[in-house]
């Protein structure tokens, strides 16, 4: 049966944990019935009756002809992380594990995946190096499970560390086979203080990457790393999305007050300014008596639609990429074609 429906909202509960994620059906796909979804997830899960949201049809120049179930799937991951390194380990490992299990063929982790400390001082002390123990563990559930990991803000312990005494906050990407493919340190610090959520001065600890990092190729497509505060800053996107990337990934540990009020709005305008997938793996909840973020764990496509998203509380949301959707799109609205260098210069200098 074709239908010009969305599939709404499925939740699928497992082990006392809720894992909701949104599964949209373009236009002109053929919405399966329920018995024919169950071997597409997994065994052993109980899935709530599908319901049929409203007609809600793009344009016509956006049809896709490409089937739904042959794309690739990803995963993002909410958590709420501790200062307690092997809890949260074990919580990000069984989300991992969930995200293999459905079928998604890169899991994202959000910023601080590793720790949130209660302070400075529990911030340096519980950092590791790329070498350690804790990455070493991450490398072996990606072989584990055979999938890509976005491992969106990890304490590293740089090589200046007997220098400087202050970390990196790194992005680290890692292929299936459990290599490092690609290592990005946040360029932009969140040094602010705003009323009703407390200061937070992340360069007491840290110290800003030297460089971007050339869009890395994934199962899922070209991905530029960024992380949190970046997404505050356009050109970082822009320049991402002039050297190839098809995918933005903001993993993000964002306040009470600036969740809200620009959390949203801000993913939206990255992914409809550069014409790429966005996905934003958050932290949620009360990490200590000191500190919680806000959640709502998100990936936008290109067009700027919220294609899935989690609510409160710990879980994943599941996604696919349509690269034919994204390629239509930027032919049918070549915005990066349009812009007058000559008026407004470069963004920058071309990543390698």
């Amino acid at each position: 049966m074709k239908e010009k429906f969305e599939i709404s909202r499925n939740v699928v509960f497992q082990g006392g944990l809720v894992f909701r994620f949104l599964t949209f059906l373009r236009p002109r796909f053929t919405i399966r019935p329920c018995h024919q979804l169950l071997p597409l997830l997994c065994t052993g899960l109980r899935i709530p009756q599908l319901s049929i949201a409203g007609t809600h049809s793009r344009p016509r120049a956006m049809a896709i002809s490409s089937s739904s179930w042959e794309l690739p799937l990803v995963a993002v991951c909410q958590v709420t992380s501790t200062p307690d390194k092997q809890q949260n380990f074990e919580t990000c490992s069984e989300l991992v594990r969930e995200a293999a299990r459905l079928g998604a063929c890169l899991a994202f982790l959000p910023e601080a995946f590793d720790f949130i400390a209660r302070d400075t001082t529990g911030t340096l002390h519980l950092s590791e190096p790329l070498s350690g123990n804790l990455l070493e563990k991450y490398t072996q559930l990606a072989r584990e499970c055979g999938l890509w990991l976005s491992l969106g803000g990890f304490h590293e312990r740089g090589q200046d560390w007997e220098q400087t005494q202050k970390i990196y906050n790194c992005h680290v990407l890692l292929n299936n086979q459990g290599s490092i493919v690609a290592a990005y340190r946040k360029t932009h610090l969140y040094d602010v203080e705003i009323p009703g959520q407390g200061p937070m001065h992340e360069s007491n600890s840290t110290m800003p990457g030297p460089r971007l990092e050339p869009p890395v190729s994934t199962p899922a497509g070209k991905i530029g790393l960024a992380i949190c505060y970046d997404m505050r800053f356009p050109e970082l996107s822009l320049t991402l999305a002039q050297a190839g990337a098809e995918i933005l990934t903001y993993p993000s540990a964002f306040g009470s007050v600036t969740g809200p009020a620009h959390w949203e709005v801000l993913l939206r305008a990255r992914a409809i300014e550069t014409q790429c997938y966005v996905v934003a793996a958050a932290q949620c909840g009360r990490h200590h008596e000191k500190r919680a973020s806000y959640g709502h764990s998100m990936v936008v496509d290109p067009w700027g639609t919220v294609v899935a998203r989690c609510s409160d509380g710990p879980g994943l949301c599941l996604a696919r990429i349509d690269l034919n959707h994204l390629r239509q799109l930027r032919q049918h609205l070549p915005v990066f074609q349009h812009r007058r260098p000559d008026l407004y210069g470069n963004l920058g200098h071309p990543l390698p």
